[in-house]
């Protein structure tokens, strides 16, 4: 949605987020005021408002906050108003304990990915759903590949880089994802964050430096993606297989994703992304 946004909305909208988050059941007034850093008058205001309204309680003992019973109303309705993320919910509990591995649900908020659901896998592991990633590459490659080229252009042009070498290599992983169906990610969290890194030092530095930054971005952005890696002979350490689920409309509504973090054959991707595509297709064809 274009046009500015409500900063009061979203320090509304950052304490309820921050409550939500597993393990912040216990977040005393000082605690969100400093998780936030939000004046007190601002936290108190919001707190106010927020628990007259049911949103948000305070355990009269221990000073607590948590989220309210109101939220239980909106909660309960998202099954109506969101019938396919629903369902789909209900999909990655079923195939995480069918294949074994974490799955996910990614949607797209402007240029955001937010992990609506995960379930399995370590605990260590774990991703809460709210987890909010960068729509660029190396990420979001299954919503990417079905888009528009305005759109896909518009992804790539996130990298950050104006390297051309960068733009060709993530066009054809744009291009081999949909020849397959599904997206499949080599790229682990440690290159993930050295991606991100790259992109931000990239420019606040002399030319020269520059200039070898952007060309270790190319090879960052693209070294988990490369459809080259399709033809491994060995197991390769698999960061998520993704396959998108469509609307009635056509566009991706949202990919799942399974996270073995393992190395696997090929062999045994295919198979993974093949029972995704499976199920991405049968929640299409639900009727939801």
């Amino acid at each position: 949605m274009k046009g500015s946004t409500s900063a009061p909305t979203a320090r509304v909208l950052d304490i309820v987020e921050l409550l939500a988050k597993p393990g912040n059941e216990q977040l005393r007034f000082s605690d969100i005021v400093r998780e936030l850093d939000l004046t007190q008058a601002t936290a108190h205001s919001i707190l106010k408002t927020l628990s007259d309204r049911g949103w948000v309680t305070r355990d009269p003992a221990g000073k607590a906050f948590r989220l309210g019973p109101a939220l239980a109303v909106v909660a309960a309705r998202t099954g109506a108003v969101r019938p396919l993320a629903h369902a789909a919910h209900t999909t990655v509990t079923q195939l995480s304990a069918e294949l074994g591995y974490a799955v996910s649900v990614v949607e797209r908020v402007g240029d955001s990915l937010v992990i609506t659901a995960f379930e399995g896998g370590d605990a260590g592991a774990q991703t809460p759903p709210g987890e909010r990633i960068a729509y660029a590459p190396p990420f979001g490659v299954a919503f990417a590949a079905w888009d528009t080229p305005e759109e896909q252009q518009a992804w790539i042009a996130r990298s950050g880089s104006t390297n051309p070498e960068l733009a060709e290599r993530l066009e054809r992983v744009l291009v081999r994802t949909r020849e397959r169906g599904f997206d499949v990610d080599w790229t682990t969290q440690a290159l993930g964050q050295m991606t991100k890194l790259v992109g931000a030092l990239r420019d606040d530095v002399p030319a020269h430096v520059g200039a070898m930054l952007d060309q270790l971005l190319v090879e960052c952005a693209t070294i988990g993606l490369l459809p080259e890696n399709d033809s491994a002979p060995r197991p390769q350490p698999i960061a998520s297989i993704c396959a998108p689920v469509f609307d009635d409309t056509g566009r991706v509504a949202m990919i799942l994703a399974v996270h073995p973090f393992v190395p696997l054959p090929m062999r045994r991707v295919t198979a993974l992304g093949t029972r995704l595509v499976e199920a991405a297709t049968y929640l299409r064809g639900s009727g939801l």
